[in-house]
């Protein structure tokens, strides 16, 4: 173990509680195991982690935060993309592997999500010549979170959003069969529709869609 490390270890070790582990493993059907700190307490601890050791080096983050994510506990997932989040405040071309690692090992929802608006979000912001060609090749590949995450990256860009790139994406996957898909349809839609509802209700009478993407989409219209 990163010697960074030991102490955040034994620090979530100390706070473990097995009764919130057991519900919240059952939340996310089994597919991790919990020290059972809720998010509330782990931000503290955290907080009280970096006050004391700071954040890692950049040149040791990569590291750092690929060890956390191959660590059995969820809340240390959390804590490595908060880490990288702190960390790359200006990515390098480069550091779209360890994202792509991020969304492609331990693949779920809750880390997903996070991945793509926060993280993904503001390397395509500093990088828009390898947008293109990255949703490109994610669209075409066979892994659905990277495809939730081509939908997802531009969740937050507001008046920034390339609409062409959104809609064409989404109709590349309106047909997927997946609930993640399909959900996080209607969600980007229904985001951007709080900034330009008439191109959002344009969109939606030019496509068909499920109709999980179109209730979502659709709320706020």
């Amino acid at each position: 173990m990163h010697p960074y490390l030991t102490p955040l270890r034994q620090s979530f070790d100390a706070h473990r509680n097995s009764t919130n582990a057991v519900a919240m493993k059952a939340y996310m059907k089994g597919r991790y195991e919990y020290f059972g700190i809720k998010a509330t307490d782990r931000r503290q601890l955290m907080r009280d982690f970096l006050s004391r050791y700071g954040l890692p080096e950049r040149t040791e983050a990569n590291a750092i935060i690929r060890e956390l994510w191959s660590m059995p506990e969820r809340e240390l997932h959390y804590v490595a993309q908060e880490i990288a989040e702190k960390v790359y405040k200006k990515y390098e071309p480069g550091d779209l592997a360890l994202l792509k690692y991020l969304a492609t090992h331990n693949s779920w929802w809750d880390t997903v999500d996070f991945i793509a608006s926060h993280l993904m979000g503001k390397f395509f912001k500093q990088h828009p010549h390898l947008t293109h060609k990255t949703c490109e090749q994610w669209l075409a590949s066979d892994n659905m979170w990277l495809q939730r995450c081509v939908l997802l990256f531009q969740l937050k860009y507001k008046r920034d959003t390339d609409t062409a790139l959104l809609f064409d994406a989404i109709r590349q996957l309106k047909d997927h069969p997946d609930f993640f898909i399909r959900k996080a349809i209607g969600w980007v839609l229904r985001e951007y529709s709080k900034t330009d509802a008439a191109a959002v209700e344009d969109f939606l009478t030019q496509i068909k869609l499920s109709n999980l993407s179109v209730r979502e989409a659709s709320k706020y219209l």
